[in-house]
């Protein structure tokens, strides 16, 4: 893992854009038979409650981010990286991960461990962008190759969703991909995200410029949509 996290009125707000489209895999993947479930770099634990909620069974949270996992309770919290997750292999039949491999150094390495502590037939969601895709409109408000650059200096890997059917299927799992079906109206916080970025301070004079641009402008006239690969991989 890379960079700090972003503050929690974000990752919640990031969670919320994703929710329809998540409780769509997560049925798919019958959550409500699931007995064994980890939140696999849970963060500030956004989507963690809702886990618990669903699910038929414990709920683990994992994040390094020590900090992020004091501030989380009512929930089995541990701090590791996802090289070298603390379980015995077998212990979860349920896997989520939301935007955390676009963070990792070594995805193919993380992607064997995950599947290591996966039971037989354990399944595996995976939420991530691909931000070579992002499509926006109207010109002046296009912050694709900020996205690029900013992901780049902070050690992301920017179109990691491409990559990650190979990846997946190359660690002997059966894969199922799909994009992230709608287009939402844009939301103004999705330059305070960018800001978070290590951006020169030239890029980061272009972002606040487009942020009141934008701010200007009905949010109808304007389009920022971000592929998101939702993938559901199964342990064969």
């Amino acid at each position: 893992m890379n960079m700090s996290l972003p503050s929690p009125g974000l990752l919640t707000l990031q969670a919320a854009w994703l929710s329809s489209a998540r409780s769509r895999m997560l049925r798919k993947a019958e959550v409500a038979k699931r007995r064994r479930l980890l939140d696999l770099g849970c963060g500030h634990g956004a989507v963690t409650p809702e886990l618990a909620r669903r699910g038929g069974g414990i709920v683990v949270a994992l994040d390094h981010h020590l900090p992020a996992l004091r501030e989380m309770k009512n929930a089995v919290r541990v701090c590791a990286d996802v090289y070298h997750l603390a379980f015995i292999s077998a212990s979860f039949d349920l896997i989520f991960s939301q935007n955390v491999l676009l963070w990792v150094n070594e995805p193919e390495q993380a992607i064997w461990e995950a599947r290591r502590i996966l039971t037989s037939h354990g399944v595996w969601i995976l939420f991530e962008p691909d931000y070579g895709g992002l499509i926006e409109d109207p010109p002046e408000l296009q912050t694709r190759d900020l996205w690029l650059e900013g992901l780049r200096k902070a050690g992301a890997h920017p179109m990691i969703g491409r990559k990650l059917p190979a990846f997946l299927a190359k660690a002997k799992f059966r894969v199922q991909v799909e994009l992230l079906p709608h287009l939402q109206l844009p939301h103004s916080a999705r330059f305070d995200f960018l800001m978070d970025l290590p951006l020169s301070e030239h890029s980061l004079k272009e972002v606040r410029e487009m942020k009141r641009k934008s701010d200007a402008m009905d949010p109808a006239h304007q389009v920022a949509h971000l592929p998101y690969f939702m993938i559901l991989a199964e342990h064969a």
